[in-house]
């Protein structure tokens, strides 16, 4: 079989040295090329053939993030692993939205990194251990909080939804064809019912249970 190609995308030249050195000792890999922000990267994949790219988030010019889309629009072949010191479960899931294949936090082993690149290849999906559970334990809560909401109507949700955007009485009244009024009285059963007395307990609520980032 052919090497694995892989492009090494990152700002700090002591990372994209310490991985050459690493994918330098791997038989079935060859690092085709190291770049220092995303738009580097995607001049690369314009004249070099590419399986997986290794990226960061952080970077200068275009970070990973707008590198990612452009990649997942323009080569969809080819498969992006994020490599970054975050491991936030909201910028993870941003990055699976996105399309990435893999996530993997810099502190990774060289076994654990070996591995996200050969699934990835494979066609399936790599997230380092600490990310999966940083996204089962956000699930966990955010279970905990909907539970808190099954006593809300479905307009009252709406209320609570629109109130945790910041929109005013009269915001959410015209998106919602109400009068403000309305929109008042829906708040204040709303918080009644979570035992909240104030917007700010009820944007973290909303935040909690996903109904807004």
């Amino acid at each position: 079989m052919d090497p694995i190609r892989i492009l090494l995308v990152d700002d700090h030249r002591i990372i994209t040295d310490g991985l050459l050195g690493l994918l330098t000792a791997v038989p079935d890999m060859t690092c085709v090329g190291t770049c220092v922000q995303g738009a580097e990267a995607l001049e690369a994949l314009r004249h070099v053939a590419v399986d997986v790219v290794l990226m960061d988030i952080d970077m200068p010019v275009l970070d990973g993030i707008g590198a990612l889309e452009r990649i997942v629009r323009d080569h969809p072949h080819v498969k992006v692993i994020m490599l970054s010191m975050h491991d936030e479960p909201a910028m993870v899931q941003r990055v699976l939205h996105i399309g990435a294949a893999g996530y993997l936090v810099k502190n990774c082993g060289r076994e654990e990194l070996l591995l996200a690149i050969r699934n990835v290849q494979a066609g399936q999906r790599h997230f380092a251990s600490s990310v999966v559970e940083g996204l089962l334990k956000q699930r966990q809560q955010q279970g905990a909080e909907s539970a808190m909401l099954k006593d809300l109507s479905e307009r009252e949700v709406e209320v609570l939804t629109a109130l945790a955007e910041g929109l005013g009485n009269k915001e959410i009244g015209e998106r919602l064809f109400i009068s403000p009024r309305t929109v008042d009285t829906h708040r204040t059963n709303v918080m009644r019912k979570l035992g909240i007395h104030n917007v700010a307990g009820l944007v973290r609520v909303a935040i909690k249970a996903g109904l807004v980032n």
